[in-house]
């Protein structure tokens, strides 16, 4: 048998499609990268929540786990019936009956978990911030936060002490007696503002009290730490003097507050209906407390 015969034609096609089987096949086209930003955006700041120091007379620390945050108290036993919170710059401190097992009290702690934890975070903002801020001085042209604005600090010399107020020049004229220190300038500066505040929380009071339709038995000023107010079932009212230095409309909103709870004693929609009827812009006004709370300088260490 005879073999086909194979021209150079042939032959050279053979070697181009030989040849080329052995090249490597080509990868697809790898896919463009993303361009590099220019500025990396910082990392979200963390919010942290303040341990309470423990007192000789306390317990020991305690925590709980509210949601994602851990929590860490001071517990106190007392006499009372029922359990109390109060949040300071230290932190969350608890009050609760000496005979209530540890499941009542954290039971109470859950049950206000988000007030618990909105007033801490507030306190723990507030502290950044006032950690930013410089320290009031006690000396001429001091500027002192009165109603929702600036007056201005004058120390005078004088042989007796005295403090009057110019609304018009809105000054605030001390009488510097020889000797006297810069606590005992803050001091007086401090009793003024609360004469101011007792003056005008009455007038107020006195004010809204028949808008509300109510009558309240007594009035007191208040030095709490995170209260504006409070308002007893025997009609016994306390307001936080350092209102003083917010604007009146603020001041004023927290006064409707406080006699509306003399017709609601609680904080349901039958209460929040009756400070609307009066004051209808409520919600701006504690919207307001928070923010002005936060930037307010320190004057007066607790």
């Amino acid at each position: 048998m005879t073999s086909p015969k194979i021209d150079a034609t042939q032959l050279e096609l053979f070697a181009q499609e030989f040849f080329a089987a052995l090249k490597p096949v080509a990868s697809p086209p790898a896919a463009p990268k993303p361009p590099v930003p220019l500025f990396k955006a910082p990392p979200a700041p963390t919010r942290t929540l303040p341990i309470p120091p423990v007192g000789p007379n306390d317990g020991p620390l305690r925590k709980i786990q509210l949601g994602s945050h851990t929590v860490h108290y001071v517990l106190r036993r007392s006499a009372r019936r029922s359990h109390g919170f109060m949040i300071s710059d230290d932190g969350l401190h608890v009050t609760s009956p000496r005979r209530a097992p540890m499941d009542d009290v954290e039971r109470a702690i859950r049950a206000k978990q988000n007030w618990i934890l909105t007033k801490l975070f507030e306190r723990s903002e507030r502290r950044s911030m006032r950690g930013k801020q410089p320290p009031v001085e006690w000396v001429d042209g001091a500027c002192l936060p009165y109603l929702g604005f600036d007056v201005v600090l004058r120390l005078e010399p004088a042989a007796r002490s005295h403090c009057v107020f110019d609304a018009d020049l809105r000054e605030l004229r001390l009488g510097v007696t020889p000797g006297l220190e810069e606590w005992q300038i803050r001091e007086r500066v401090k009793l003024w503002f609360q004469d101011e505040a007792r003056k005008l929380f009455r007038e107020r009071l006195d004010l809204y009290a028949p808008r509300v339709g109510v009558r309240y038995s007594a009035f007191a000023l208040s030095s709490a730490g995170t209260r504006w107010g409070s308002c007893t079932v025997a009609g016994n009212i306390r307001l936080n003097w350092k209102l003083i230095h917010y604007p009146l409309a603020l001041l004023d909103y927290v006064v409707v507050h406080e006699l509306a709870h003399l017709r609601e004693m609680n904080h349901s929609p039958a209460f929040w209906a009756v400070v609307g009827d009066v004051f209808p812009d409520y919600e701006g006004a504690k919207a307001g407390l928070r923010k002005r709370s936060i930037e307010m300088p320190v004057l007066f260490p607790e």
